[in-house]
């Protein structure tokens, strides 16, 4: 495994996250075998949402009953908007997230804290205060936005700068071969993929800001279930969200070449589609939900996987 540094954050960071946010973690199931699994991998980081159903009970007892919580990387996210659609971005209701997320996690502090979506409506500074105190408490570690666009972030960091506080240390938006051509959730989410995503994946390579990838694998989309031959086929696979963000013709023709060049080297699509990402000149991380031990050796594999930058180019459509 391969590691990397969030800023705030006292230990190294594995380069892949495990996902929470499907089963068993979502129902409130017993997910130790994944975790348990990935550890072996030296994968340390664990993605998880206030959100994402139980997943937060979830992991929270497993880190109990195992005696974990040292060797792991907590990253969790606060102020996702209602069901109805209202905003959450409010210090209010950051911090009952943050209380209710570590009562749920059964610890007293989350290494890596995001806003899960963002309100230009709301001054970055009344935000970047709200880090700061729950920071100062020892509540949080490092902290950033989830689904924030890069001149929000540059605008909160400025602001931090100006008044001698922490910046944000970490993004994630969207990021992978497959482009995330629609918004499949609504609500202002963030994509730096494709050709739309060149200035912004400028910016984080000459920021350094770490890129906490969500959707690396196109929900899905490159996970080798789907062919590139059946897009219908692909339609009883992916589910409704992965179908509007990410099941287009483009998505399909980058799906193909990923083929060819996984069977050309002996890979699979998913390290074919994980190593792309790694590919990019980024500070990258990508998080992956696996549904079993052997996808989560094979993910970790894919950070070995040889690739140049011509075979990049050709997988994102940029040669032909």
């Amino acid at each position: 495994m391969r590691y990397g540094i969030v800023k705030g954050v006292d230990r190294p960071v594995s380069r892949i996250f495990q996902g929470t946010a499907s089963a068993p973690f979502s129902t409130g199931g017993d997910g130790s075998e994944l975790l348990e699994a990935a550890l072996e991998q030296g994968i340390n980081a664990i993605d998880t949402a206030r959100v994402y159903g139980l997943s937060e009970n979830s992991l929270g007892r497993w880190l109990e009953q195992h005696g974990n919580r040292e060797k792991v990387v907590l990253l969790s996210k606060c102020g996702h908007p209602a069901e109805d659609g209202t905003r959450r971005v409010r210090a209010g209701e950051m911090k009952k997230d943050l209380e209710t997320s570590l009562e749920a996690l059964r610890t007293d502090y989350v290494d890596i804290w995001l806003l899960h979506r963002d309100d230009p409506e709301i001054p970055v500074g009344e935000i970047m205060d709200t880090f700061q105190e729950m920071k100062e408490k020892g509540r949080i570690r490092a902290f950033g936005g989830s689904n924030w666009t890069r001149r929000r972030i540059q605008e909160a960091n400025e602001y931090a700068a100006a008044h001698g506080l922490q910046p944000m240390t970490a993004s994630s938006p969207q990021f992978g071969l497959a482009n995330q051509v629609t918004d499949p959730w609504g609500g202002n989410c963030v994509t730096i993929s494709g050709p739309a995503g060149e200035e912004d994946r400028k910016w984080y390579r000459e920021s350094g800001m770490p890129v906490i990838a969500y959707s690396s694998l196109g929900r899905g989309m490159m996970s080798g279930r789907v062919r590139s031959d059946d897009p219908e086929g692909a339609r009883k696979i992916l589910d409704s969200f992965a179908q509007k963000g990410f099941l287009y013709p483009e998505n399909l023709e980058r799906l193909r070449r990923c083929e060819k060049l996984a069977a050309e080297k002996g890979t699979t699509v998913p390290q074919t589609a994980m190593r792309w990402i790694f590919s990019q000149g980024l500070n990258a991380f990508a998080v992956v939900s696996c549904s079993g031990p052997e996808r989560i050796r094979k993910n970790a594999e894919a950070l070995e996987i040889s690739m140049t930058p011509e075979e990049a180019a050709w997988l994102d459509l940029r040669e032909k």
